[in-house]
């Protein structure tokens, strides 16, 4: 993700730190280490059905601290949010040696964790974040999932339309074009609706969705859909070794011509207006990108192959608050020493 490192002397991992330094079940508060992997996280969660619901791609490897540094989430968004949602301290050391604690392990209490927070999406560009707080989200009772397909993507925004204008308040709204829904099995586009709650919650669901041609999918088997959802980043780059993956971000009304815009592989979270696209070649995403700056969606290439993101321009539109950025990244790293070019060339 991002752009290249420059070579550097000196190279700091927290691969090792991966204790829980303190659990409150009751309390749905845990502190652990930020080089924890979210898989082993979220194995220690199910055990008194709780969760962590932030579905980040590559969940069998990324670590805690990775997850934050790259502000990465998945389906689940929708419901739940992103890390910055659902974190409430982090503990992170300065260049300059010093441990600076912010918010805590009560959900109320967030002194100062705005600055923690700025850390969430920096790509190790300002300090290393050392220990993280969550709140955690106990497991629903009932879920099941609904595919509903559509030949057309106006059809399936249509319905999307009157999901998010109903009662019913999916934990997931993922839309796939026919390319992405094709790799997972499926014809046409795909709207795939995740609802989470107790038994009559569900059943209700069941009511309002059920329809010929809809797939209702629960236990093992919706599982294993969001599964290939979430993961669906890593699987493609995993094929296409020269692939690159754009994340758009955009109003719900620009989910359309976003999605329309994509000839290749898409999914979108589209109760959400963040949309990504698989292009099986990187000079493929640049191309796309270029329009799609000129109108207005902030586009970046995510992902790309680490021969070719110094010649790409992975941020063709870094948007007002970069001059912003850049005091506070001299404030935190005057020198500029952390991660060199891993998040915009200036900083």
């Amino acid at each position: 993700m991002g752009g290249p490192v420059e070579p550097a002397d000196v190279t700091i991992s927290t691969a090792g730190m991966t204790r829980v330094l303190q659990y409150e079940p009751h309390d749905l508060t845990i502190s652990v280490e930020s080089g924890m992997r979210y898989a082993v996280l979220s194995s220690l969660l199910a055990q008194n059905r709780q969760m962590l619901p932030l579905d980040p791609p590559f969940s069998d490897t990324a670590t805690v601290g990775g997850i934050l540094a790259s502000n990465t989430s998945g389906p689940r968004r929708r419901l739940y949010g992103t890390a910055r949602d659902l974190v409430i301290g982090i503990k992170f050391a300065t260049l300059e040696g010093k441990l600076v604690q912010s918010g805590g392990m009560v959900v109320k209490n967030v002194a100062g964790l705005d600055m923690g927070k700025i850390l969430i999406g920096s790509f190790g560009t300002l300090a290393a974040i050392a220990v993280v707080n969550f709140k955690l989200l106990p497991r629903p009772a009932a879920a099941a999932s609904f595919l509903l397909p559509f030949e057309t993507l106006d059809a399936a925004l249509e319905t999307r339309d009157r999901v998010l204008k109903g009662v019913m308040a999916p934990a997931a709204i993922d839309l796939l074009n026919p390319p992405a829904a094709g790799q997972l099995g499926y014809k046409g586009y795909v709207l795939a609706l995740q609802m989470v709650g107790n038994a009559a919650a569900a059943e209700r669901a069941r009511r309002e969705f059920a329809a010929p041609g809809v797939s209702i999918l629960e236990g093992a088997e919706e599982s294993r859909f969001w599964r290939q959802v979430q993961e669906y980043t890593a699987h493609f780059l995993e094929k296409f070794a020269q692939g690159a993956v754009v994340r758009a971000s955009c109003t719900l009304s620009q989910v359309k011509d976003v999605m329309a815009s994509l000839e290749t592989a898409a999914i979108s979270r589209a109760g959400s207006g963040i949309c990504y696209g698989y292009f099986t070649r990187a000079d493929a995403a640049a191309r796309w990108l270029v329009p799609a700056a000129r109108r207005g969606w902030k586009a970046v290439i995510e992902f790309a192959p680490d021969e070719q993101r110094s010649s790409l321009e992975l941020w063709p539109a870094s948007g007002n608050d970069l001059e912003m950025m850049k005091k506070i990244k001299n404030m935190f790293d005057p020198n500029h020493l952390l991660n060199r070019g891993r998040l915009f060339r200036l900083l």
